[in-house]
């Protein structure tokens, strides 16, 4: 497999990256002319206590704000409404989306759907939405989804059910403040699902049909970051090394993605979150052994590097060698992570539901950016073996 000798890079106009950068907050929305924000983001922000974090800010530097405090998990398009709603209320000038990917996203889609006519649905991949709303500054909570810095968000529909993508200039953030010091409250159980979520984000676009040198580089420093770090992040959930290394892997992978794009696994974690409402990066790391194990043998080179970096393999071992030493760490990895199969979750999908979720899966278009595309039975296949 050979990366494209030519990439399109999408990103924010400002990143600041660091402990306590949120606090800047007031400044970057001076720089960019902006003086009244609404704040999206969901409950657990308060009830945490990081909402007063912002607000203080915002109140010190005598800028006027709203809120919009009922986004859910697994963002729909109701929620979405309910957010161009608020959004209606005042007149606004940004959007602050404060929170992990699920507040992120859902600030995303306010903004772009609040210039587009029409349904959010209308606009899911492969269309490119390229009309821009109001700027939206993203400050992440959670080491994982990246959507501070990519060109992507994932709304799900009340009606199919369906998770969809949805792509574009309009889907880019204008500033991303990433402050790893709001990590170190998050339970073990969501520490290792955004972790996984952002090595799974790392991996695919290193081995995606679309990657190129730009998104290499930051795939191949986000991977060994997290392999590093993450069992410590659980275990000592305050340590700030591991907690910065998270949230530095987890931009990277979300640069690294966001250009490259993802592939398979992406897409099969999808369809198992709209119908089973399992975490994205829990049914991420589910899938992430089994589809490497099917993929290995169409990117060996590629497979292996990611084995050697996260130290999983050396560089005396064979390519061949350092990928089946890759599915096993990963295998690993799951185990301590202690990532439930769908089953145990009590979760039962039929062969109509497979065949369901095989064919949206497909749909997404991520499994084409495979290093080995599947068909429809092979994916049932892979879903059966996961489950």
């Amino acid at each position: 497999m050979l990366a494209h000798s030519i990439g399109r890079v999408q990103s924010p106009r400002i990143i600041r990256i660091g402990g306590g950068v949120a606090r800047e907050l007031a400044d970057v929305l001076q720089q960019l002319g902006l003086s009244h924000p609404l704040i999206v983001t969901d409950p657990n922000m308060a009830d945490l206590g990081h909402l007063s974090v912002i607000t203080d800010v915002l109140d010190a530097a005598q800028i006027a704000w709203g809120l919009f405090d009922r986004v859910v998990e697994d963002p729909t398009d109701a929620c979405v409404d309910d957010g161009l709603q608020a959004l209606a209320q005042a007149p606004y000038d940004c959007i602050i989306g404060f929170g992990g990917g699920s507040p992120m996203d859902t600030a995303k889609a306010i903004s772009f759907m609040s210039v587009n006519p029409g349904h959010v649905r209308d606009y899911k991949a492969p269309a490119q939405i390229d009309r821009c709303g109001p700027p939206v500054i993203a400050i992440p909570t959670t080491g994982g989804t990246g959507s501070e810095l990519t060109r992507w968000c994932v709304i799900t529909d009340t009606k199919s059910p369906e998770k969809y993508n949805l792509s574009g200039l309009g889907c880019v953030a204008t500033a991303a403040l990433i402050d790893w010091t709001f990590t170190t409250t998050k339970p073990a159980r969501i520490t290792a699902d955004t972790a996984v979520d952002s090595l799974t984000h790392a991996i695919e676009a290193y081995v995606s049909r679309r990657a190129f040198a730009y998104t290499d580089a930051f795939a191949l420093s986000a991977m060994p970051l997290i392999a590093r770090h993450v069992r410590t992040a659980i275990h000592d959930p305050q340590n700030p090394t591991a907690r910065e290394a998270l949230m530095l892997a987890a931009s990277q992978a979300g640069m690294a993605f966001s250009n490259a794009s993802v592939a398979l696994v992406h897409g099969m974690s999808r369809p198992i979150g709209a119908h089973f409402h399992v975490a994205h990066g829990l049914s991420n790391a589910m899938l992430l052994p089994v589809v490497t194990a099917y993929s290995v043998a169409a990117a060996p080179v590629r497979y292996a590097t990611c084995a050697r970096v996260m130290e999983m393999a050396t560089d005396h071992d064979s390519d061949d060698m350092a990928c089946a030493k890759l599915v096993a760490g990963l295998e690993q990895l799951n185990i301590d992570l202690d990532v439930p199969s769908p089953a145990r979750l009590g979760h039962v999908a039929d062969d109509e539901m497979l065949q369901l979720m095989a064919d949206q899966a497909l749909a997404s278009g991520s499994p084409q950016n495979n290093p080995k595309v599947p068909s429809s039975d092979q994916i049932i296949t892979l879903y059966k073996q996961m489950w």
